[in-house]
């Protein structure tokens, strides 16, 4: 679940990681990135977001939503497994099978062995799952404000500095559609 919601959100995995059940609004399909999990020193921490644009609100698919609510239940099974030695004081939406924060080294080396045992081509996690969800974004017509905003970059400058390779590739489709509503649809 962690992984599609990477996938689905452009979220960053300290944001992921941090995430607490009390900012998933189910009702409004939205996520608020209010915290993170990072390491200081090796140790795991939970502090603030990256910069106060990172601060924000996520809204998810109706897929994806339904994805964390199945996910939620299974969190509620292992707790109930776990008894005594359940912690999560946090009530954090990803933790370990006793409910402790998950170390995002853990995180990470987890997702690099589920893309190695499934032979595909290296993805790293910090980078390449967040190219892709806004590249994939850019190139469907998200307009690139709303991709920085979902992100959380602190303005959309970094956005298009970032990912400047996608919008000139869509240079040619924007030469198209201007064309066709200046000579009209059958051009």
């Amino acid at each position: 679940m962690a992984f599609v919601l990477l996938a689905t959100t452009g979220m960053r995995r300290g944001e992921l990681l941090g995430l607490r059940w009390e900012d998933v609004d189910f009702d409004g399909r939205a996520l608020s990135i209010v915290q993170t999990l990072t390491t200081v020193r090796g140790e795991k921490h939970i502090g603030p977001p990256k910069t106060g644009k990172s601060r924000r609100r996520v809204s998810i698919d109706g897929v994806t939503l339904d994805a964390l609510k199945a996910h939620r239940k299974q969190q509620r099974v292992e707790r109930i497994a776990a008894a005594d030695v359940w912690s999560n004081e946090g009530d954090l939406v990803f933790t370990d099978e006793f409910g402790e924060p998950v170390h995002p080294n853990r995180f990470s080396q987890n997702f690099d062995r589920i893309v190695r045992d499934a032979e595909l081509p290296r993805i790293r996690l910090h980078h390449d799952l967040r190219h892709s969800y806004a590249s994939l974004a850019l190139k469907a017509g998200v307009h690139p404000k709303i991709v920085s905003e979902r992100l959380g970059h602190s303005t959309i400058a970094i956005t298009l500095d970032l990912y400047s390779h996608v919008a000139q590739g869509l240079d040619a489709d924007a030469a198209e559609l201007i064309a066709s509503r200046i000579y009209g649809k059958g051009r």
